[in-house]
């Protein structure tokens, strides 16, 4: 079966653009086209892409809501990819923070943009995840109520040193298998890890859980 993209963004021109690229890569079938967040609900269930290439920044309803709306009504959502200008954005970290599973720039080469669909679809690591980190330094949860809300999210995890191991590793952008090879155990053993995170801080991916850490400050952006 071909992995299936939904394209939304404002710009035909875009769309057009990312459809060539993705359609020349071998088993990546684009299922639809989208000009506005507004439409993306819809468009999800019916055609049931494995990803949705988000743009951040549309005019009537943008990446961020669009993403909130797609994890609120979607039952086993696709995963979302955000597409965007400007690598230091706060809207970039408001859809991560939403819930999408990564970014990725308009500028990046198309086996870039290639290999950035098939990350996020097999959710084995964290795409530009020093990126990641600046974009949490300066747009995270750093004082007050958020920081103590993430705070408490890791506390009540109650992770098992292995387990905040990983998070970390998780953290710095490691795939499963740089994660075995670090703590010398097998891939299979770090799935169970991975799972056993983010089941614990009730997040959907890698890179929730990242920002969770992040903003408890449990690692350090810098």
């Amino acid at each position: 079966m071909p992995l299936t993209v939904l394209l939304v963004d404002d710009e035909p021109l875009v769309r057009m653009g990312l459809r060539a690229v993705l359609e020349a890569g071998p088993g990546i079938e684009v299922v639809g086209e989208a000009a506005d967040g507004a439409a993306v609900v819809p468009l999800v269930r019916r055609l049931r892409p494995d990803v949705v290439m988000m743009d951040v920044r549309m005019p009537l309803m943008d990446g961020i809501e669009a993403t909130r709306a797609v994890l609120r009504s979607v039952g086993e959502p696709p995963k979302i990819l955000v597409v965007t200008t400007f690598e230091n954005d706060e809207y970039v970290y408001g859809a991560l923070r939403a819930g999408a599973d990564g970014f990725l720039l308009k500028r990046a080469r198309p086996a870039e943009i290639v290999g950035a669909v098939r990350l996020v679809a097999e959710g084995d690591s964290l795409l530009f995840p020093a990126a990641v980190r600046q974009l949490a330094a300066e747009y995270g949860a750093t004082r007050g109520d958020a920081e103590a809300r993430a705070r408490a999210r890791l506390e009540r995890a109650r992770l098992t040193e292995r387990e905040a191991e990983v998070l970390r590793l998780m953290s710095r952008g490691l795939s499963n298998a740089e994660i075995a090879g670090r703590l010398v155990v097998g891939t299979e053993t770090v799935k169970s890890h991975v799972s056993g995170v983010l089941a614990k801080l009730g997040v959907r991916d890698r890179t929730q859980a990242v920002i969770a850490a992040y903003e408890s400050g449990f690692v350090s952006p810098g």
